[in-house]
């Protein structure tokens, strides 16, 4: 539970930046939305952390590479606490560090140079429970760390993973991994949008995962999209 309540149903916000006039720039967006409020800033991963865990933010907005601890790490922490949801920030869009972020449990994640109103809307998105922030992105992240590459083969899934999975959960599951959104996979799978969200929600917990990018990881990996 959060520490204090949110306020006329705002979305509680941590800010992890390192550089300050990058962190200055994002609580200014942030704060300039009525249902967006930054509840504290962190300069470094450990910080992140800390301050996750004694206000329970709604949502960590975490840069990747940050001193001390660095933000995969902090993602870890974060999510394996319960603290928040973590979207990441980066410079890059294939960035290795994104993809472990994502392993690490992260909800998504934003280039640094998004524009101010697509930032908002990724907020509000995380605290809405979507996870895929910018399809488009994700798609290509996922397409390239889920290759089959001889690296990765002795690594991958057993497909009896999917055995607890209903046929309409491993529907959902696919769609997952084509980076649609509930909206799109309940106009896809001809359903209502609030019974794709019980979907995912159960499928997450029979799977043991944290975050959708994770079962959509998952699915690329299997080969179900």
């Amino acid at each position: 539970m959060n520490a204090e309540p949110r306020g006329e149903g705002r979305v509680r916000v941590l800010v992890a930046e390192d550089q300050s006039a990058v962190r200055a720039g994002l609580v200014l967006i942030l704060g300039s939305a009525p249902d967006i409020e930054v509840v504290g800033e962190a300069a470094d991963g450990e910080e992140a952390v800390r301050l996750a865990r004694e206000l329970r933010p709604d949502l960590v907005l975490m840069d990747v590479q940050m001193p001390r601890l660095d933000g995969v790490s902090a993602t870890r922490q974060v999510v394996d606490g319960g603290f928040a949801d973590v979207l990441v920030l980066t410079t890059f869009d294939l960035d290795a560090y994104v993809f472990g972020a994502l392993r690490a449990g992260a909800a998504g994640f934003l280039l640094k140079n998004t524009e101010a109103k697509d930032l908002l809307e990724a907020v509000r998105t995380v605290a809405r429970g979507e996870g895929l922030i910018a399809p488009a992105v994700t798609r290509r992240l996922i397409a390239e760390f889920a290759a089959p590459a001889p690296a990765r083969r002795e690594d991958a899934p057993d497909p009896a993973v999917l055995d607890p999975l209903t046929r309409r959960e491993r529907e959902v599951l696919a769609r997952l991994g084509e980076g649609l959104s509930n909206a799109e996979i309940a106009v896809r799978l001809d359903m209502a949008e609030a019974t794709v969200k019980t979907h995912v929600s159960r499928l997450l917990g029979k799977l043991g995962l944290r975050s959708r990018v994770q079962a959509a990881v998952l699915s690329q990996e299997l080969g179900l999209s």
